[in-house]
C-alpha cells in the first residue's frame, strides 16, 4: 500500500492488531499531540518493521508512526506474523521475544522521561505493577527490587523517588511503606499518569 506523507500510521495506546513493514520511504516515532508530533524518539528508513515488538507481545503501540514522506507498507495480520515466528526454532523465537521485551520497556521509559513529569512516571509505573492485595479489590504494589534500581528505572534520582513517594502519600493516592505500597486511588493515580 502506498500512502502519503503526513499520514499517522501507528497510534500510541491502540492494539497492535497487524504487523507493518515498512518497505521504503521515512517514518518519524515518538508522540503525538493534537495532531503535531511533539516529541521525536527517532525515525526510521525502509525496510524496517513498524513496533514489531508492539505486535510480537500483543501490546498496544507504545510511540506514533508518522510518514515523513511518501511510503510503501505490507500488512500482515497478526495470527499471520505470529505463526512464522513460531516455526523458528526455539532458542531463536526466544531470543526474539526477550529482544522485544527489553525494547519495549526501552521504549516505555523513552517515552515516559519525554512526556512526563517524576509523579506521572512514578504513577504509571504503579499502576502496570499493581495486584490485588485482597477480595475487597485494594491493589497493592510489592516492591521486589530496591528503590534506588526503581528510581534509575524512572529515570530519577534516588532522592526524586522519596519525594515523588512523599509527594503521592500526602495526596493520599498511597499509602504503606517499606516493600509494600497500597494504591487507596487508582482512578486519582491514572489521572496522574495520564492515562
Amino acid at each position: 500500500e502506498d500512502i502519503a506523507a503526513g499520514t499517522v500510521l501507528l497510534r500510541r495506546g491502540q492494539a497492535a492488531t497487524k504487523a507493518v513493514h515498512l518497505i521504503s520511504g521515512r517514518v518519524a516515532l515518538g508522540v503525538i499531540e493534537r495532531g503535531v508530533m511533539v516529541h521525536q524518539l527517532g525515525a526510521v528508513e525502509g525496510p524496517f518493521w513498524l513496533e514489531a515488538a508492539a505486535a510480537l507481545l500483543g501490546l498496544t503501540h507504545a510511540v506514533d508512526a508518522l510518514a515523513e514522506s511518501p511510503v510503501t507498507v505490507q500488512a500482515m495480520p497478526l495470527v499471520q506474523f505470529k505463526s512464522y515466528l513460531k516455526n523458528l526454532p526455539e532458542p531463536v523465537h526466544t531470543l526474539m521475544l526477550d529482544l522485544a521485551k527489553a525494547q519495549r520497556q526501552q521504549i516505555e521509559v523513552a517515552v515516559s522521561r519525554l512526556a512526563k513529569d517524576a509523579d506521572a512516571r512514578f504513577a504509571e509505573w504503579l499502576l502496570r505493577h499493581a495486584e490485588p492485595a485482597d477480595s475487597q479489590g485494594s491493589m497493592a504494589v510489592i516492591l521486589k527490587d530496591r528503590k534506588r534500581l526503581i528510581a534509575a528505572q524512572l529515570g530519577i534520582a534516588p532522592e526524586t523517588f522519596s519525594r515523588v513517594l512523599k509527594h503521592l502519600r500526602d495526596r493520599k493516592l498511597i499509602s504503606g511503606g517499606g516493600r509494600v505500597l497500597n494504591l487507596l486511588d487508582p482512578t486519582g493515580l491514572q489521572s496522574l499518569a495520564g492515562i
